[in-house]
């Protein structure tokens, strides 16, 4: 390095460290990529993790999401698409099977799979369950789901803490994709 680099370097760190205080001017010269791969070598040197980067967003999350643009569709006992109508199992059927999960068109069966989730603990995606089982909808957070009601209509967001709904609660199964049955499914 020449003397006048080495004379500019110095000048940079000194008035780096005046105006940014002690700490700084190292943190960034040792931060810097040219410092680093220098130092360390291009084979060592590693880019820092962006620290606010988006959290990855489950398949329950996206399926509470979708499960949104259904709502207005009637209902229709039996019903498993938007343009036939749903009712509550085949709503949700059809939420996860847009996101590769096949359920059965049955609450009574929906409630065998997965695995049980305390109310308290209840995330976007969770199937809750009403009724003796014989109603189902899906968590959509802040203490509402979304489901497809009964005849005459339409699917629509609830409360939990409605009367009926809390006093006809079952329960609650998270549906988680297995990485088997995502790799079938290709």
């Amino acid at each position: 390095m020449t003397s006048r680099l080495t004379l500019v370097l110095l000048v940079l760190v000194v008035g780096w460290t005046v105006f940014l205080g002690p700490g700084a001017a190292s943190a960034a010269v040792a931060d810097s990529p040219w410092y680093a791969e220098r130092l360390l070598g291009p084979q060592r040197f590693r880019p820092h993790v962006v620290a606010h980067a988006k959290p990855h967003v489950g398949v329950g999350e996206r399926a509470a999401r979708y499960a949104r643009r259904m709502l207005g569709v009637p209902y229709r006992y039996g019903g498993d698409s938007p343009r036939s109508g749903f009712d509550c199992s085949g709503l949700v059927r059809y939420v996860f099977g847009r996101f590769g999960l096949e359920l059965p068109h049955s609450s009574y069966a929906d409630f065998s799979l997965g695995r049980g989730v305390a109310r308290s603990a209840l995330q976007p995606g969770d199937l809750v369950f009403f009724n003796g089982l014989g109603h189902v909808g899906l968590y959509v957070g802040s203490g509402r789901f979304i489901h497809a009601p009964r005849s005459g209509t339409t699917v629509r967001i609830a409360s939990l803490n409605d009367p009926w709904y809390r006093s006809s609660y079952e329960g609650a199964r998270r549906v988680v994709k297995s990485r088997a049955a995502a790799l079938r499914k290709r």
